[in-house]
């Protein structure tokens, strides 16, 4: 198999369905596309019904090329990651991993034009995101649900309205920022820096005034992203935590019990916002983020300091928060069911509190004239069986 006909495989893949977000080539299945959050076949010629594990090396070995760390990193840790241009046309991140004896491959699209606040409807609190001159911002969700595409937002309108640098340390770099009013330097792992912490320790000599670190994976380079926060950088970075408030969990829990108390007064004092995402399907196609925001406030601070108890949690305050521009997953979901873009079935599907999303659900549909029951009336079974016993 040569580049040529890899190429083609790519090319084909990407033009047979519409929304494609990945491509996965897996020994025992045909070449597949994930479109709308589901993997389906794709058909070439000359046809493959089934890839031989010869043919997904050979996939993979072509795109890691003669690349010798890439290599090390798939035979010692199982897998790598790195980027990957079709004829500088479409740019995607790969994994190649190994699995039973075999080379799978996964090819992630990532998009050429850049996204910004306005076209994606993202809310207010992302604009002022963009002028926060410290502190730690977080997002948060499972792969795949937009952290990377609402950073790079955000640091779109950084670029168009602050004349700062920038250091961004990526696996691997996504959204090419061109230099407009800020400065950007813009550095992979593997082939700029070796690891996150070393990346980001070496951020901080390079006077930038904002910096994005591609995820926080241990607690060295949380620390480094705290005393960064703290010596006057805005750091952005992400987590893989499912909302607001176990992010802020997992990261007093990566410490210890007797460094509690200064971790406590550390991320109180450097937090600004935490903004969890999940990606539900949207009515008509594609997908739409539904976005759960905490922003730091005198409560959220309290819960910090002090954790949290029965009557007081994270999701109450950011339920009750809404003009400190705050909100939870479900008050979000409910408002894209009210206004027509996911069903109802989405809506508690991809919710926090089940019970709370179906009364405000309910109080939706009542507001429309719908039923928020399937249940019409109740009534005794009298004459449908006679007991035995009264004949």
């Amino acid at each position: 198999m040569r580049q040529q006909e890899i190429n083609y495989w790519i090319a084909a893949m990407l033009n047979k369905h519409e929304r494609v977000s990945d491509l996965n080539i897996t020994a025992g299945k045909p070449l597949q596309v994930e479109s709308d959050g589901i993997l389906v076949p794709v058909d070439v010629q000359p046809p493959v019904e089934e890839l031989t594990p010869f043919q997904t090396e050979v996939f993979a070995l072509n795109l890691i090329g003669a690349n010798q760390r890439l290599l090390r990193d798939l035979i010692t840790r199982g897998s790598c990651d790195l980027s990957y241009s079709l004829n500088d046309e479409v740019r995607f991140r790969v994994n190649v991993f190994h699995q039973k004896g075999h080379l799978s491959t996964v090819l992630r699209k990532l998009e050429t034009n850049l996204p910004t606040i306005e076209d994606f409807n993202f809310p207010e609190a992302f604009n002022m995101m963009s002028r926060e001159k410290n502190g730690l911002i977080l997002f948060t969700g499972a792969t795949g649900t937009g952290k990377t595409t609402s950073m790079a937002a955000i640091l779109n309108k950084i670029n168009q309205e602050r004349p700062v640098h920038v250091v961004t340390l990526e696996d691997p770099i996504e959204y090419i920022h061109p230099h407009k009013m800020a400065t950007f330097n813009q550095r992979e792992l593997g082939d700029d820096f070796d690891e996150f912490a070393s990346g980001l320790r070496a951020a901080l000599r390079q006077a930038p005034k904002v910096i994005l670190v591609g995820e926080i994976r241990d607690r060295e380079t949380l620390e480094i992203a705290l005393t960064a926060a703290e010596t006057g950088h805005l750091v952005f970075s992400s987590l893989h935590t499912i909302d607001a408030g176990q992010t802020i969990n997992r990261i007093l829990g990566m410490f210890e019990h007797d460094e509690q108390e200064q971790i406590r007064n550390r991320v109180a004092d450097t937090i600004r916002w935490v903004v969890s995402q999940r990606l539900p399907p949207k009515i008509g196609g594609g997908r739409i983020a539904a976005l759960e925001i905490l922003c730091t406030s005198l409560r959220i601070k309290d819960l910090i300091l002090n954790g949290e108890t029965e009557d007081k949690t994270f999701y109450n305050v950011l339920k009750a928060g809404s003009t400190s521009n705050m909100r939870t997953f479900d008050q979000h979901l409910m408002d894209l069911f009210e206004h027509g873009l996911i069903t109802e079935e989405t809506a508690i599907t991809f919710s926090s509190h089940r019970s709370e999303i179906k009364r405000g659900l309910d109080t939706i549909k009542s507001a429309r004239g719908e039923k928020t029951s399937d249940i019409d009336a109740l009534s005794m079974e009298e004459e449908e069986e006679e007991d035995p016993f009264f004949r």
